[in-house]
Parts: C-alpha cells; structure tokens; sequence
C-alpha cells in the first residue's frame, strides 16, 4: 500500500501536460466514433489508437453526464502516449444528459441495477478489445469512478492489468467485496472533496489491505471534487497534472 499527499511541487512532465492542453485544439483527433450494439440497444463510444506501436490499452468509463468531449480528449491524450483508447458508453447512443436530475436518473438507473452494470462495462471492455491492446487499465471519473472499482470487485478478468479511479465514490456495496487476486489500484482522491470524504478513503483502504489488494491512495491538497474537469469551476490545474503524472507512471508499471 501507498499513500500519498501531494503538494504544489512543479514538475517537467506537468508542464509537458499543461502544453498538450494548450496545444491540443489545434490537432486533428486521430480516433474516431464506434457505435455498438448491446441486446438490442446502441450504443455510441469514442476509440483512439495509439500513436505508433501499442503499448496497452486503456479502457474509459465517463462521468456522469455521460461520454462527453472530456473523455474524447482524454483518449486522445492517452493515444499520443502510446496507449490505445476506448470510451466506452454506458446510457445509450445519444443519451448525454445536461441537467442535474436527469444525470441522477441515469446513475440511479445504473446504481440500482448492477448486472446492467457489469453487463454494459464488460461490452464496453470487449469492444475496446476489438480495435485495441487485449491487456487492459481501466479508468474513470467521477461516477466512472464507481463503475471502475464496481468492474475491480468482480473479480480477476484475464487481461486487466490494473484499475484507476480519479475523484470517484469510493463506497462498496452491501453484498459485494475485494479479493486478493484483484489487479493493483490506483486512487486519486481531492483532500477537500466534500462529496467523497476521507473517512470514506480510511474505509477503502481498510478493506483493500484485508483483501491482499495492491494499491496506492494520492491525495491532492486543496482539490475538491471533480478537481479534474479542464472547463469546470471546481477544476484544480495542480491536482490534475499530479494524478494524471501519477495515471502516467501506474500505466508504464502496469502494461
């Protein structure tokens, strides 16, 4: 186990980063839109292949407002570092909800049904597979968060080389639980998420140390929730350069 807290300590790799941002807009997005169909339904998700030879692939479970041009450009991101990368879609072709309530409608809808759940993340793991690497880190935010360490208790998956959470719900399910051939673990937490609280961290760690589970906790000083998101008003530049340098480092560990 490791954890971490982080402070405002500049690094050659984050302006490296904060240059891709810049930059970025300018390029023209070397993925492409993948629609895919699951027991009867579409679905639409974002695949970017990696710039020269593959080194793995990652896998994106979005927030939840649904996949969004913020998962596109983390894709692409990820495709210049040398990684294939596949959005995935867990609403439905079409199905990218704006307002506060319907965002919660669509969660909820997710939350209270698990096996969809699992069902449509392990089609979206399969579809990544087709266009990309077979061995796998997933990744996601926020509520994709939650679907990520859902997808980590199911259990060992052939292939799945590790999990990443960045500011997610960190709280298991009554019923469900780690086991000790569970892939390592990467958590990115905001040490002033008022959403997720520290509490919430302790818990997960206690339970991944009873498990056998590797993993690592980073806690960014100051970063409240979805201290990530580039357009956000809770975004916090340090924080995101730090955990993507630490997503950076777990990558090149793990594929």
């Amino acid at each position: 186990m490791t954890i971490r807290l982080t402070h405002p300590l500049p690094s050659i790799r984050s302006l490296a980063f904060l240059s891709s941002l810049l930059i970025a807009p300018l390029t023209t997005l070397a993925g492409e839109t993948v629609t895919y169909d699951i027991n009867g339904e579409t679905f639409e998700g974002y695949f970017a292949p990696a710039n020269g030879d593959s080194r793995g692939n990652v896998l994106i479970i979005h927030d939840w407002d649904g996949l969004t041009d913020y998962e596109v450009k983390r894709a692409d991101m990820l495709a210049e570092m040398g990684y294939d990368a596949f959005a995935l879609d867990l609403y439905g072709q079409g199905n990218r909800p704006v307002d506060i309530d319907a965002r919660k409608e669509e969660t909820a809808r997710l939350y209270e049904d698990r096996e969809r759940m699992s069902t449509l993340t392990f089609a979206g793991l399969a579809k990544a597979r087709e266009r990309g690497a077979h061995n796998t880190v997933v990744m996601g935010y926020c509520f994709g968060g939650a679907v990520v360490l859902e997808l980590a208790r199911s259990g060992k998956i052939e292939g799945i080389r590790g999990y990443a959470t960045f500011h997610g719900s960190l709280a298991t399910p009554e019923g469900q639980s780690y086991s000790s051939d569970t892939a390592p673990i990467l958590i990115a937490h905001g040490g002033a998420d008022s959403s997720v609280t520290m509490d919430d961290v302790a818990t997960l760690s206690e339970e991944l140390e009873a498990a056998g589970v590797t993993y690592e906790i980073q806690v960014y000083s100051g970063a409240p929730h979805a201290f990530t998101v580039f357009d956000g008003d809770r975004y916090q530049e340090r924080a995101d350069k730090q955990s993507w340098d630490a997503f950076s480092d777990f990558l090149k560990t793990h594929l």
